[in-house]
């Protein structure tokens, strides 16, 4: 197998065009255009559809592409890692980062990150959906109670939970009579919020009023007195031991957790390896409190 053409086969597919890949390597688009056509006449196979203009990977292109990236990926990491004596991890780190963890804490994890490993180039994507690490190149995702994939390797490295709050002005009413609420998202329309006291489980009625994307957009909102809402306890344990807020309950539900996933079949990498070992330095013990800490310094 020509690893050369591989590797621009991989390089083609990774942008999504001969332009594209030209222009992002520096590579004359003829060359990677010949080897490309060189790979598809030795397998006997078309890596593309082409279009007037556009590029497309088949069924065929795709399994190859999924199954040689990280195996090319691994092999530069080796001769880089032989190269420098093993002694520091270099090369991209792409990762994928829930808003609420990316606003709270991703831009001092990633400045401290950055100043202890120079030759890492890291890159930060914040996304809530749900990503094909392997299709869209990443080498590490952080999710919050992600469904379980095989394909998939993941360890929790943060526990939250959410509880119920709202501005001390805001009286709680009595009764079936709803309170209202602001929510993150337009899917989080629920009439009826399960709460647990330390007088028991009880429920709340609310009637959605505004509907925010961030976390911290709604926290906002409650403090200014709009209404309650149901937000993680990292965020607003600093308001309400200062007294902004007002605690009514947590929320009855399964605990927040937020896990790094990595591909089961890849080899971990000195990049993942170490940013790994950096979460754990910076959240030792996995408790609320310690996000806390990120947000509010």
């Amino acid at each position: 197998m020509d690893l050369l053409a591989l590797a621009d086969f991989n390089l083609v597919a990774r942008h999504g065009g001969i332009g594209r890949a030209a222009r992002a390597s520096g590579r004359p688009k003829a060359t990677l255009s010949r080897r490309v056509a060189d790979l598809e006449r030795r397998l006997g196979l078309r890596l593309f559809e082409r279009g007037a203009h556009t590029l497309k990977l088949t069924e065929e292109g795709r399994a190859l592409f999924e199954r040689t990236a990280a195996l090319l990926n691994e092999l530069d990491e080796s001769v880089a890692a032989i190269a420098s004596g093993g002694k520091r991890p270099r090369g991209t780190l792409r990762i994928s980062a829930p808003l609420f963890f990316a606003q709270a804490a991703m831009g001092k994890l990633a400045a401290g990150f950055a100043m202890r490993y120079p030759d890492v180039r890291l890159e930060v994507t914040t996304e809530d959906r749900i990503v094909d690490m392997i299709e869209e190149g990443y080498d590490l995702i952080i999710r919050v109670n992600p469904a379980p994939d095989e394909n998939l390797i993941g360890r929790v490295f943060l526990r939250d939970r959410l509880v119920v709050v709202a501005n001390p002005a805001l009286v709680r009413p009595e009764g079936d009579v709803a309170v209202p609420s602001v929510v993150r998202g337009a899917g989080d329309q629920g009439h009826v919020w399960p709460i647990t006291t330390p007088g028991g489980r009880s429920q709340i009625n609310v009637a959605a009023v505004l509907s925010l994307s961030s976390m911290f957009m709604v926290r906002d909102a409650v403090r200014a007195g709009v209404g309650v809402a149901r937000l993680p306890i990292s965020l607003v344990a600093h308001d309400l031991l200062n007294g902004q807020m007002v605690h009514w309950g947590d929320v009855d539900g399964p605990e927040v957790a937020l896990w790094t996933l990595y591909p089961s079949r890849r080899l971990l990498s000195a990049r993942v390896s170490v940013f790994l070992e950096y979460l754990k330095e910076a959240f030792p013990t996995g408790r609320p409190e310690e996000l806390t800490s990120f947000i509010t310094s």
